[in-house]
């Protein structure tokens, strides 16, 4: 008997689920999976708790302690997180050789595509931050600072997956209010990442644009990169393509600027402007002046050509 038998659904709920799961033509926004390690506690469960504020709603979280090696066999946790119906996970655990460790990753069908660990060197929580802090689901405004973050394939990877994991839902626009979070991404020298969350201010300026001000509001923590596991470079293409349908095909004469406004080129026929009728416009009609400027033009041209004709006979 075949171990590998497809196991069809029972029930309408089951085939609902299953058709949930299948690609589709425009994925919604990806849910992040929150599993704790053999040890996990202090800085790791704290800052597991914000991202999970962070993140919310799309998240899911196990309370249950679990005996995972993320680098030496991910197969436990591909497999939570296919039961999950999640494509983030970040697994936090703490040991003597790796203390305050937390994973970040991504799936693509459901294997692990990238995976990254970062230790935690110093984290004060959102709690410590006495001072407003901004309403549920909000996305957050991503900043890159650093000319390091296009350096090497992992930072840039590092950045991709940042993106992804604070992605939600596309919007077609936004108004100035809308934006309240800013996340700033930092790369040192030392190729540390500092992390450091404000909320925006929208002051009186007394002009038509507001005056900007940011307002630290947690959490703040300093990463160190320890472990990396990238995908190679053709399956990063393939988990990045697009459907055909998706695709926009060339429009014939509209280009793009740099600004994204387009731009449109026409093409017309010959214009026979001699041929249109303006006489019946008031405003285009002949003053008594022109009209007796035309009459004697004519009268001299007829003599001209009198003149002609009667010297070419003789």
């Amino acid at each position: 008997m075949s171990l590998l038998r497809i196991r069809k659904p029972k029930t309408r709920k089951g085939k609902k689920i299953l058709m949930a799961r299948e690609p589709q033509l425009i994925e919604s926004a990806r849910t992040m999976l929150f599993v704790d390690g053999r040890k996990c506690g202090g800085n790791v469960k704290q800052c597991m708790k914000d991202l999970n504020q962070l993140k919310k709603p799309l998240v899911k979280v196990l309370n249950r302690k679990n005996d995972i090696t993320p680098f030496d066999d991910p197969s436990s946790l591909e497999f939570l997180t296919m039961k999950n119906d999640a494509a983030l996970f970040v697994f936090g655990s703490t040991s003597k050789k790796r203390p305050d460790n937390i994973v970040l990753g991504r799936l693509f069908e459901n294997e692990v595509l990238d995976m990254f660990e970062l230790g935690i060197k110093r984290y004060q929580a959102i709690s410590e931050f006495k001072n407003d802090k901004i309403g549920a689901c909000v996305k957050p405004c991503l900043v890159f600072n650093g000319p390091q973050w296009a350096q090497t394939e992992e930072l840039r990877r590092l950045r991709n997956l940042f993106i992804d994991t604070f992605h939600r839902e596309k919007v077609e626009s936004i108004r100035l209010q809308g934006v309240e979070h800013v996340m700033s991404f930092t790369v040192t020298d030392d190729m540390n990442i500092l992390l450091r969350s404000y909320k925006i201010l929208l002051k009186k300026s007394g002009q038509k644009t507001p005056r900007i001000e940011l307002e630290e509001i947690g959490p703040s923590a300093d990463f160190a990169i320890r472990r990396t596991k990238i995908a190679s470079e053709d399956l990063y293409k393939q988990a990045r393509k697009q459907p055909k349908q998706l695709k926009e095909g060339k429009k014939k004469n509209i280009s793009t600027d740099a600004l994204g406004n387009k731009k449109g080129r026409v093409h017309m026929g010959k214009q026979l402007t001699g041929s249109i009728q303006t006489r019946r416009v008031k405003a285009l009609r002949k003053t008594p002046e022109e009209k007796k400027e035309n009459r004697q033009k004519k009268k001299v041209a007829l003599k001209t050509a009198a003149a002609e004709a009667l010297a070419a006979s003789q």
